[in-house]
C-alpha cells in the first residue's frame, strides 16, 4: 500500500466533494459512466459525449464488453472538445474470467490498454473470480484467480495499473486473497441496490479499506418501477434513478449508471447538492432481499 503522502493532487476537474481516495492514495471520481452493452461505435461515442458534457469523469469497460477500441477512439476525439486530457479521465477495464491464470492475465491486461490506446490503467479488476469454460465449484478457481492477483500486482507496481482490484466477489473471496496478497485490491465492485444491499459485504470493505462501487444501481431498470422508490422519487421531485444511485453514494458507494440515452446521462449526472432524508434511506434499506438481477458469485469455489 503506497503512503499517503505520494498521493496525486486532484485533476482540476474533479470537484473533491465528487471524489473518494482510494488505499494507494490515489482519487477517484465517485460517479462514472457504465458501458456494459454499448457496442455501437456511435452509441458509444454519444454516450461518452453526453458524460463528458455533464462532468463525468470516470468511464467503466471490460474486455468482455468488446468495446474497448471504440471508447479509446471516442476519448481520443471528445477530450479535446472540453480541453481534457488522458489524465482528467479515470479509465477501468476488467480482465475477462477466460484469462485467469499469471500469463494468460498479464496478457489480457496488456491487450486492454492497446485497445484503449493507453500507456496505463487507473483501475483494473478481476471480473469474476471463476474460469469461463469451467464448474463454480471447480477448486482450480482458487488458484487461478491467485495467479491472475499476482499478474495484477506485477503490473501495477511497473506502473501499468494505478490501482487493482475485484469483481463480484464474496467476504470469502475477498479474505483468501487478503491471506496472499502483496498489493491489497482497492476497490470491490459488485451489485449494490435496495434489493441487495449488501450490509455485511460493504461493512467488510470498510473495515479493510476497499472502497466498494456499485453496479446495476437500478436494478437492470426494475427498480424505477416500485412504488416505493417512486414515492421518494416524487418527493424529492427527482427521477426514480436519481434517487437510486444518491442511495448509494450517501453510503460511500461510488456508481458507474450507463444508458445509450444522452439525456438519461445528464440526469443520472445530477447528484449533487441533494440529499435523501434518513427516513427516505431506510424506506429504501428496508426493500433489501438478497435479490440478483444479474450474476451470484456465492456459488464459485
Amino acid at each position: 500500500m503506497q503512503n499517503q503522502q505520494a498521493a496525486r493532487e486532484l485533476p482540476g476537474s474533479w470537484p473533491p466533494e465528487r471524489t473518494i481516495w482510494l488505499n494507494t492514495g490515489a482519487p477517484m471520481p465517485l460517479l462514472g459512466l457504465g458501458t456494459f452493452h454499448l457496442q455501437d461505435k456511435e452509441a458509444v461515442r454519444l454516450s461518452l459525449n453526453a458524460a463528458l458534457e455533464n462532468g463525468y469523469r470516470l468511464v467503466d469497460t471490460a474486455a468482455v464488453y468488446g468495446n474497448e477500441a471504440a471508447i479509446g477512439n471516442a476519448l481520443r476525439e471528445l477530450l479535446p472538445r472540453y480541453g481534457l486530457s488522458r489524465e482528467d479521465v479515470f479509465l477501468t477495464s476488467k480482465l475477462s474470467p477466460r484469462d485467469h491464470g499469471e500469463g494468460p492475465a498479464e496478457a489480457a491486461c496488456l491487450r486492454s490498454l492497446r485497445e484503449l490506446g493507453c500507456d496505463y490503467l487507473d483501475l483494473y479488476l478481476i471480473h469474476w473470480p471463476g474460469t469461463q469454460g469451467r464448474p463454480q465449484e471447480d477448486k482450480g478457481n482458487r488458484e487461478r484467480r491467485q495467479l491472475s492477483w499476482r499478474a495484477l500486482e506485477r503490473l501495477h507496481e511497473a506502473g501499468k495499473l494505478r490501482a487493482i482490484g475485484v469483481s463480484n466477489y464474496t467476504i470469502g473471496h475477498l479474505q483468501e486473497l487478503l491471506t496472499s496478497c502483496r498489493v491489497p485490491p482497492a476497490v470491490l465492485q459488485v451489485e449494490f441496490h435496495p434489493e441487495l444491499a449488501q450490509s455485511e459485504l460493504l461493512d467488510f470493505c470498510r473495515q479493510k479499506g476497499i472502497h466498494l462501487q456499485a453496479y446495476s444501481s437500478l436494478g437492470t431498470g426494475q427498480l424505477v418501477r416500485r412504488p416505493e422508490v417512486m414515492r421518494v422519487a416524487d418527493r424529492q421531485q427527482r427521477t426514480p434513478a436519481q434517487v437510486l444511485l444518491r442511495w448509494a453514494l450517501q453510503q460511500g458507494v461510488s456508481v458507474i449508471p450507463k444508458s445509450a440515452s444522452p439525456t438519461r446521462v445528464a440526469e443520472n449526472g445530477q447528484l449533487w447538492n441533494w440529499n435523501l432524508t434518513q427516513t427516505e434511506m431506510e424506506e429504501l434499506r428496508v426493500l433489501d432481499c438478497g435479490k440478483h438481477y444479474c450474476w451470484d458469485p456465492s456459488g464459485v469455489a
